[in-house]
């Protein structure tokens, strides 16, 4: 079958087809070159009536097979078919059911034989799972984690803490039967907030730092940073009720007083906004009706802004003087409890205060960034979303992540969904990366580094993982911050998207394995290509002919690019096609 070597062009050697026929059964088949001291496999990857070529993939020395060829064939080195005994060294361990070796599916060469990899190699390190619709990215990503919690009784992964982010609602169905085995469990946190069995998610809105109210507020310029920061410091002043605070509040009040009185406006603007100011803003010591003394008589401050006949405030001296008894207080001195508690309605009670602090009431250039974010804040307040930062109890961020990896009956949740499907599409991108926030900055203060692992997997993750301005806004995106940072602390990214071509370049960059299912689009096949050094030409063409539930397998976890046959999950994610003659008919 196999003759001599009759041409060598890179890593695609020709051989002569001895028997003069183009037995497609071939393609795909992998063949051994034996040399002395070691042994070069290939695939074919072409075949015809006259020539075979073969693509060189690795060799195999001392019985382990090691991806690329240093030194190529010589021109007399005997090719033959591989050896079933030799196939395990690439394709992975047969032994499904050890706790070690992870099942992606059958292969599609070799029949009764499996594809697999070590469980360390493929979660040690983020990666994408990417394909078209429809082509079985759902049903491969529940095949591959039912795999993981089912295929083994005696040793099972209780110490996993993985979170799908479910763009679709898709998952609940497909892991429910965890909570059938001993010691392991699934649980999910929905968006429908009407009905359902699922416990609705929840974070506090005092765990929201700048730069996650800043994702959240939508901000676009830098310079609404410290108007946030601001606000933050004057939430924990406004709904603290000690003698100290109340100090804080009347010079901050007083401040804002001062600066309206001497904005140069006319008296009826200016006593309409103090008015307006100390209606709202106010102490027990400081307000309308604080009395200024003077002798022989005392005044209200509201008596003091009466205007007379001429449009004159006459005794407004006596208010000035009044206000610059207060001490000045300086924000940036105060920082807040790590225990402080508040709530949106609190936050936006602040936020006022700082835009007035921040001169929106004398600025028409500052009032129009600055109120974007009031406006945007009191819409959240106003919505449905505002529950979502609502919390019953006074708890850390420590607690609140180790309770949302425990199931209702005290046991320890492996996977937790998070169904995302009842909210917009805006609104679950920022909750994503608050999440992811928290989940990387919990692992990173952990005392003994990676004990903790999270891996965070993100369906439709082209909607959220985005070459977003974050990082001239904030100084990073948190997702590239996660794959470029993450591993050290145990916190992996998967990806699942059909589109890779519209994700983060520095997060996708930064993917160590892949699992590719039937794509079209030239611009997501160039991605393929560009990412992985020993993926063929031949072999990306195959991509876009692979069947429904068939994928491509590559990167460090795998010798070499390898096609599997996933198996049906079951029970089935919530993800097929459309049944149009059920429908119509």
């Amino acid at each position: 079958m196999f003759g001599n070597i009759i041409d060598i062009e890179e890593n695609t050697v020709t051989l002569v087809n001895l028997k003069q026929e183009a037995e497609t059964n071939l393609l795909n088949v992998h063949v051994v070159f034996s040399e002395n001291d070691r042994l070069i496999v290939g695939e074919v990857i072409g075949i015809n009536n006259e020539v075979i070529k073969i693509l060189l993939l690795g060799e195999i020395k001392n019985n382990v097979f090691t991806a690329g060829v240093i030194k190529k064939p010589s021109f007399k080195t005997p090719a033959r078919l591989i050896y079933k005994s030799e196939l395990e060294l690439f394709l992975g361990s047969q032994d499904i059911a050890n706790k070690s070796n992870l099942l992606i599916g059958k292969s599609t060469t070799y029949e009764g034989y499996y594809i697999t990899t070590k469980i360390n190699d493929f979660f040690d390190s983020h990666f994408a799972i990417v394909g078209n619709t429809g082509s079985g990215k759902s049903c491969g990503v529940a095949s591959i984690l039912q795999n993981i919690f089912y295929h083994n009784d005696e040793a099972l992964p209780t110490k996993a803490h993985i979170v799908l982010f479910d763009a679709y609602g898709e998952y609940n169905r497909a892991f429910e039967k965890m909570n059938s085995l001993p010691n392991l469990r699934f649980k999910h946190y929905t968006t429908q907030t009407n009905f359902g069995d699922s416990d609705v998610i929840s974070i506090p809105a005092y765990f929201l730092d700048v730069d996650d109210l800043a994702l959240l507020l939508n901000c676009t310029d830098s310079a609404q940073l410290p108007i946030i920061e601001q606000a933050l410091k004057l939430v924990y002043i406004f709904t603290s009720e000690d003698e100290q605070a109340q100090e804080y509040k009347n010079d901050i009040i007083a401040k804002s007083l001062q600066d309206i009185l001497a904005s140069g406006k006319t008296s009826t603007q200016i006593r309409d906004q103090i008015v307006a100011v100390l209606a709202k803003y106010n102490t027990s010591t400081l307000n309308l009706d604080t009395i200024i003394s003077q002798p022989g008589y005392n005044r209200t401050i509201r008596q003091c802004l009466n205007i007379d006949a001429q449009g004159k405030m006459n005794s407004v001296g006596l208010v000035i003087d009044f206000l610059q008894n207060f001490s000045k207080v300086d924000l940036e001195r105060i920082d807040t409890v790590p225990d402080f508690t508040y709530t949106l309605d609190d936050l936006y009670y602040a936020l006022e205060f700082a835009l007035i602090g921040e001169g929106i009431l004398s600025s028409e250039a500052v009032f129009e960034k600055a109120n974007q974010l009031k406006v945007r804040l009191h819409a959240i307040i106003n919505s449905n979303n505002k529950q979502f930062f609502e919390f019953d109890k006074k708890i850390g961020k420590e607690e609140y992540i180790r309770n949302f990896f425990t199931a209702s009956d005290g046991l320890p949740a492996q996977l937790v969904n998070l169904n995302f499907s009842y909210i917009d599409e805006r609104f679950a991108k920022v909750l994503t990366k608050i999440f992811a926030k928290l989940f990387f900055n919990f692992t990173t203060r952990l005392e003994k580094r990676a004990s903790f692992p999270i891996h965070i997997i993100i369906e439709e993750a082209h909607r959220y993982v985005q070459n977003d301005n974050d990082i001239e806004l904030l100084g990073y995106n948190i997702f590239d911050r996660i794959t470029k940072e993450g591993r050290k602390y145990g916190v992996i990214l998967g990806f699942i998207t059909q589109r890779p071509s519209e994700l983060s370049t520095t997060s996708l960059s930064q993917c160590s394995n892949f699992i590719v299912f039937r794509m079209f689009h030239p611009a997501d096949i160039s991605i393929i290509a560009n990412i992985s050094s020993n993926v063929s030409k031949e072999t990306l063409e195959r991509i876009k002919t692979l069947r429904p539930g068939m994928a491509m397998a590559f990167g460090t976890a795998f010798k070499v690019p390898l096609i599997a046959k996933l198996n049906l999950p079951d029970p089935m994610p919530e993800s097929t096609s459309i049944d149009v003659e059920e429908a119509w008919y």
